[in-house]
């Protein structure tokens, strides 16, 4: 007798492998708050061979590059890791996840378009790449991002008692934001700026960024993956270390500069838009830098302007209503094409 086979139904197989994907970051970060003193501790040098272990099967169920017996057992080894929600998983995803949901909105808000800082014509006209591209390149920079905050929070580890008593203190959050803020600001500012003025760094890498004549919100980490390494993940990298903040500190304050990111690329100047209000670091600030004559100014981002004010490189501007709608940033002084 033959036995018959049949093709396994493609979504419930599709359901199988996103639920493999949570698995992995919940194991990513299941040894951070592991005692050392524990008879049944383990050295991390073990745990990230394990890790990368599981990140290759993973992949293999993904692109379906294993037989119907190894996915079965690989599933089998991924249940039996269990099912946990720590703030080590929170850090990590919460950014991306925020980075989606805020970009959304603005999204749905680009119809707007006497909020618009370049009406769609420009935008579809000026741009030197497609919106598919841009996604493909944000989602690059967001694996980047997630596996070098995986490492961190492994090779860091975390205090638990530590980590409860930062939870009461108001005083010591804030302060950690405000290091947080300073230093993420100081190195992009910098780090931004050589971008710029060192022509091989700008041709290869930042000018893929710079694509994007006329900005949009989903479009704020669209960087060339060296750059999205040195100038963002490593930047957030430094600023959670100097800081001293805590993995559940984290969640709140990069998904705090998520969204400050998307909403200056936004494109738009809404009112009532708090960011606005408070940072004069915001969409029309950072629109300039993205035109053509203001490619050697407005490098700060994405907090303050004090670098730009303090090394010469602010452009102020005015917000001018737009022939035909919307608004537009107009620099209020000469500045050098060089």
């Amino acid at each position: 007798s033959t036995t018959k086979t049949t093709a396994p139904d493609s979504a419930t197989s599709l359901v199988d492998k996103h639920e493999c994907c949570v698995f992995f970051f919940c194991l990513s970060v299941d040894s951070v708050n592991s005692n050392p003193n524990d008879p049944n501790h383990r050295s991390k040098k073990p745990i990230l061979k394990e890790k990368i272990q599981t990140l290759t099967n993973l992949f293999l169920l993904l692109f379906h590059s294993v037989d119907e017996t190894s996915e079965a057992e690989i599933k089998r080894d991924l249940g039996m890791m269990g099912f946990s929600v720590s703030d080590e998983l929170l850090g990590t995803v919460a950014p991306i996840v925020v980075y989606w949901l805020y970009s959304g909105i603005y999204v749905a808000l680009s119809s707007l378009e006497r909020y618009r800082l370049h009406s769609k014509a420009e935008e579809e006209e000026k741009n030197l790449v497609s919106k598919s591209a841009v996604v493909k390149g944000v989602l690059l920079q967001q694996v980047v991002q997630a596996a070098v905050a995986i490492l961190l929070f492994t090779v860091t580890g975390s205090d638990a008692e530590a980590d409860i008593a930062q939870q009461f203190s108001l005083l010591v959050l804030t302060r950690q934001f405000i290091i947080a803020m300073i230093i993420l600001d100081t190195w992009q500012y910098f780090m931004h700026r050589y971008m710029h003025h060192n022509k091989f760094l700008y041709k290869h890498i930042h000018s893929q960024h710079h694509r994007l004549v006329v900005p949009y919100a989903y479009g704020a980490l669209y960087n060339h993956p060296v750059e999205g390494l040195l100038l963002d993940t490593v930047g957030g990298a430094l600023s959670f270390l100097i800081s001293g903040m805590s993995p559940r500190t984290s969640i709140f304050f990069f998904s705090f500069a998520t969204i400050k990111t998307v909403d200056d690329h936004c494109g738009l100047c809404l009112p009532g838009n708090l960011f606005h209000m408070v940072f004069k670091n915001n969409s029309a600030y950072h629109d300039v830098h993205h035109q053509l004559y203001g490619s050697k100014y407005n490098f700060s981002q994405p907090f303050f302007s004090v670098w730009d004010r303090i090394l010469g490189t602010y452009m102020p501007y005015s917000l001018e209503k737009r022939e035909g709608g919307g608004f537009e940033a107009r620099p209020t002084k000469e500045f050098k094409d060089d």
